[in-house]
């Protein structure tokens, strides 16, 4: 689907419509699905048919359900295009009360890295590659486009938006929007406790596959090897959930091919090692790697 920019544009809506539903209006048009929110910048609850999911839940909820309810239930599986159900007299009567507009950034295809203090802008900007950014009343929206799950306090201050969870909308904001890195998606992997006893020595030589990739070019390889180890280098926290998932996505492409050596292993190593990593746990991190995709 063509991106929707967030950009706001001239409505036919009339000036009688309250503010937050003209700027609903305008979104929608661009494609972004779109709910109000109350005082408290929090969803409008469920009517009493909805109340407790008795209704089932929304179809395109996480358990989905057979709910038609045309109010606005359900928070953030509400949120919706059709100018239709939003000018409904239902959603009407809740637009009249609302403060804001939110809408579902996964739905829309995008990702909000929502960064709720000083702290947490300062370590994106030295960390996240520049996207659109929108100011909050506290920190910084960073807007990307691709869509991922949704992820609460992945870092300090730092929460993810994405699919099933809704964002306010607070302007257009300023900056190019930039595909969804992997530096992101990185944030929400878990390294999973040791799975096995680790190796007392560093050789941990791929599964074998005959030493050359059969689906890249030794090219793209030593590129992928490059790229995790300035990965790894440029990790200013976080650095052991850092090196597994450098780790975890050089295997996801490698692991099986049996093009990578234990050159490329040593490399990935010393650069974990330079950030403070021990021999241990870089040979954790890589049996829990492997182990993670079933190698």
């Amino acid at each position: 689907m063509t991106q929707p920019t967030l950009i706001q544009r001239g409505h036919g809506s009339t000036s009688a419509r309250p503010e937050p539903l003209r700027t609903a209006l305008t979104l929608a048009a661009a494609g972004v699905p779109v709910l109000p929110l109350r005082a408290g910048k929090a969803p409008f609850g469920n009517c009493r048919t909805c109340t407790g999911n008795a209704c089932g839940g929304r179809p395109n909820m996480k358990s989905a359900g057979p709910c038609r309810c045309p109010g606005v239930c359900h928070a953030w599986a509400a949120a919706t295009t059709d100018p239709a159900v939003l000018t409904s007299p239902a959603w009407t009567a809740a637009w009249r009360r609302a403060v804001c507009v939110a809408y579902h950034p996964g739905a829309a295809g995008l990702t909000v890295v929502d960064l709720d203090d000083t702290a947490a802008v300062s370590w994106a900007r030295a960390t996240l590659p520049a996207t659109r950014t929108v100011p909050t009343t506290r920190g910084e929206h960073w807007i990307y486009r691709g869509a991922m799950t949704s992820h609460n306090a992945v870092r300090p201050g730092v929460d993810i938006k994405s699919t099933m969870s809704y964002a306010r909308y607070l302007g257009p904001g300023t900056g190019t929007m930039t595909a969804l890195p992997e530096a992101v998606r990185a944030l929400t992997v878990k390294e999973p406790p040791t799975v096995r006893p680790a190796p007392r020595s560093l050789s941990l030589p791929a599964r074998s596959g005959g030493g050359q990739c059969p689906h890249r070019t030794p090219v793209f390889l030593e590129r992928g090897i490059a790229m995790a180890e300035q990965r790894i280098a440029a990790a200013r926290s976080a650095i052991h959930a850092t090196v597994y998932g450098a780790f975890l996505a050089v295997l996801s492409t490698h692991g099986r091919c049996g093009c990578l050596t234990d050159t490329h292993i040593t490399r990935l190593f010393t650069a974990a090692q330079a950030k403070g990593e021990t021999l241990r746990h870089c040979t954790d991190a890589w049996t829990n790697a492997r182990t993670t995709l079933g190698l």
